[in-house]
């Protein structure tokens, strides 16, 4: 029987099966053996954390489901596949790793040359005039169209009261 998930778009492999509806189907498939193998693309399609890779491993293998993965050729049904897919693992927490250490220093960078980082400010008449609307009753999808914002923005401003 062939089972296939839709895609977790946009949804990084950092995050855990609760904030990844697929995932956690795919899992949920597993357990009641509806599978023998899964197969993906890649280690870093089901996770970033080795932590988190391992788990997953595990799970599966105590269901009985073996996992092949294209991209690095690893099959789990073997010993060399299970460890070469915790190496795998080990690479794709380290280059999330690098990831996050270049962004922070990008971000320092910025800081230094005096860019102001952050959502843009606005104006201290934009937010008087979003304070005025809502004590009138106005709802925020309403402030927001009338002032001329994104209802972040309003919900922002009225949360900062």
């Amino acid at each position: 029987m062939l089972f296939r998930c839709a895609l977790d778009q946009g949804i990084s492999g950092a995050k855990g099966r609760d904030k990844r509806p697929e995932l956690d189907k795919l899992l949920k498939a597993a357990n009641r053996r509806d599978f023998d193998i899964i197969m993906a693309w890649s280690v870093d399609r089901l996770g970033r954390s080795l932590q988190h890779l391992v788990g997953f491993l595990d799970d599966i293998h105590t269901k009985g489901v073996d996992l092949y993965l294209h991209q690095q050729n690893i099959d789990t049904s073997t010993p060399s596949g299970k460890a070469m897919f915790q190496m795998a693992g080990v690479f794709a927490e380290f280059e999330r790793s690098m990831i996050q250490e270049r962004v922070r220093a990008g971000l320092e960078r910025a800081k230094e040359q005096g860019k102001v980082l952050g959502r843009p400010k606005v104006s201290s008449r934009t937010e008087s005039q979003i304070r005025q609307k809502r004590a009138q009753g106005m709802g925020i999808l309403k402030i927001a169209k009338e002032v001329g914002v994104g209802t972040s923005v309003v919900q922002r401003v009225l949360k900062a009261v």
